[in-house]
């Protein structure tokens, strides 16, 4: 039986949903008796998140100079969080409850493929992306969604860049510094799978 341990899936997240999920986790173990040490103090990771939170609503102007700071200071929290994560792992043994304690997904044992993961990069020029999701088993092509700003209150908001038979696809002519979200979806023998989970990116 495989191992379970703990997932980096909150790497993910977009940084909205992640500064709620690392303001969890710091909850979940204060006064946790599994976890009495952590190799990170719970204060240093709260004033992590909270410098992350005050430079993603200082980003909100536009300006490059808060964007680049919400990079980095995106960069630092999620390396601390991924040393909590570690720490976690190597505490629990495996023990799913006490991985779900600290408030940190566990991983399962193997699963038939649900959705696809996405990563959105910086592309080759100013105002542009590489999309680039993971393969789907017998996937004949891919969907391709994006929109501007926030997340739309429902599936209409959603714009539809196109189709590709790899999984993979390239935009340009991007608003710089404008936030935009991204997501995909495989066309396969069995049907269409659900579009993965939003991927925010600031076009750089």
């Amino acid at each position: 039986m495989k191992r379970l341990k703990v997932l980096l899936d909150f790497i993910k997240l977009i940084i909205a949903e992640k500064i709620s999920f690392y303001r969890n986790v710091i909850a979940k173990l204060t006064d946790n008796a599994t976890f009495p040490t952590p190799d990170v103090s719970l204060a240093d990771a709260k004033t992590s998140v909270d410098k992350l939170e005050a430079s993603y609503i200082a980003s909100k102007d536009g300006s490059h100079t808060a964007i680049a700071m919400l990079h980095a200071n995106e960069a630092a929290t999620d390396e601390l969080f991924r040393t909590l994560a570690a720490y976690v792992e190597r505490m629990a043994g495996g023990d799913e409850s006490k991985i779900l304690s600290a408030g940190f997904h566990v991983s399962k044992q193997p699963t038939s493929f649900q959705k696809p993961d996405l990563a959105v990069l910086d592309g080759p020029n100013s105002g542009s992306v590489k999309l680039v999701a993971k393969a789907v088993d017998k996937a004949g092509s891919y969907i391709w969604q994006m929109v501007k700003g926030t997340l739309p209150a429902d599936e209409k908001g959603w714009i539809t860049l196109g189709y590709t038979t790899q999984a993979n696809n390239e935009m340009d002519g991007l608003e710089v510094a404008a936030i935009y979200y991204f997501r995909v979806a495989a066309i396969t023998p069995d049907g269409t799978t659900d579009f993965c989970s939003p991927v925010m990116k600031v076009v750089v």
